[in-house]
């Protein structure tokens, strides 16, 4: 198999969308309680299926931990993926909740996934109100690279580090809007604030203008301005474990290899017995 993914452009999507070893699945989510299944219905990509986060969602730290094996592998068999399915996730959001689904399937084992850039928007027409006939797939998913989630006690001992000013090796990234960050504002979550020793990455800073990914250099730049590089490791983290993945596939796009993910992230942190940070700089 080619290369395929971490992204794919609305030009190169217009191009295949009818290729039979391409699914398309909508992955729209909103926090505000509005259903992303009512969204796809009321318009979707010609072809695209529906998934449901809370569908690929299991039970553990947070508001949204991580599915099982086999949660994750009905649910893509129901999709209709297949081990050589190339799988194009979408959303309204920038990207913001398709990259949960990039990391799952890359998570699972599978090696064909991206997150069509710019998302709905960037697509434009046309758009189409039918739910498609989906043949099952055979989506085998593998075990899961444990190596590549964190868990609380593991960041607890970042914190720390990074508190005394140790020379801790990973840097700890903090994917919300700037003012969950600096505790100004938390709309879900028991605490305001975040991790000490956490540098603040915002996932809509990814982008540009058209909210299209900025180019692997930029990209780069800005996550080095951070303390980042392809030397050191990297943990991020956000609200939920969602809209961290977004900061996950920037630094893929960036070169840098080695990013972990806080799977209960703020949701889990602000339940325990940890410290809190506000304000602007890492704490």
């Amino acid at each position: 198999m080619t290369a395929f993914g971490p992204l794919v452009s609305p030009e190169w999507l217009h191009k295949h969308v009818d290729d039979p070893e391409l699914r398309i699945i909508d992955f729209r989510w909103y926090l505000t309680g509005r259903m992303g299944r009512d969204a796809y219905l009321t318009g979707h990509i010609p072809g695209a299926v529906f998934v449901d986060l809370d569908a690929v969602t299991g039970a553990g730290p947070g508001r949204h931990p991580l599915p099982t094996r086999q949660q994750f592998q009905d649910e893509m068999r129901r999709a209709g993926v297949s081990a050589s399915t190339k799988v194009v996730a979408y959303d309204d959001a920038g990207g913001s909740i398709a990259a949960r689904l990039w990391f799952l399937l890359g998570w699972f084992g599978h090696d064909a996934q991206a997150v069509l850039d710019a998302g709905l928007q960037g697509w434009g027409e046309p758009l189409e109100t039918d739910v498609p006939y989906v043949v099952a797939g055979d989506f085998k998913a593998k075990a899961p690279q444990r190596s590549r989630i964190v868990d609380f006690e593991q960041v607890k001992k970042m914190s720390s580090a990074s508190r005394r000013r140790s020379a801790a090796r990973r840097v700890l990234v903090d994917a919300r809007v700037g003012e969950r960050y600096r505790g100004e504002h938390e709309p879900i979550d028991p605490q305001k604030g975040h991790i000490p020793g956490a540098v603040s990455a915002p996932w809509i800073d990814n982008l540009d203008a058209e909210a299209r990914f900025k180019s692997p250099e930029d990209l780069r730049q800005r996550y080095e301005s951070l303390g980042v590089d392809r030397k050191n490791g990297v943990v991020v983290y956000c609200g939920s474990g969602v809209n961290a993945c977004h900061d996950l596939l920037a630094l893929e796009i960036a070169g840098v290899t080695d990013v972990r993910l806080y799977e209960g992230s703020w949701s889990d942190w602000s339940r325990q017995d940890a410290p809190v940070a506000t304000g602007p700089e890492p704490g």
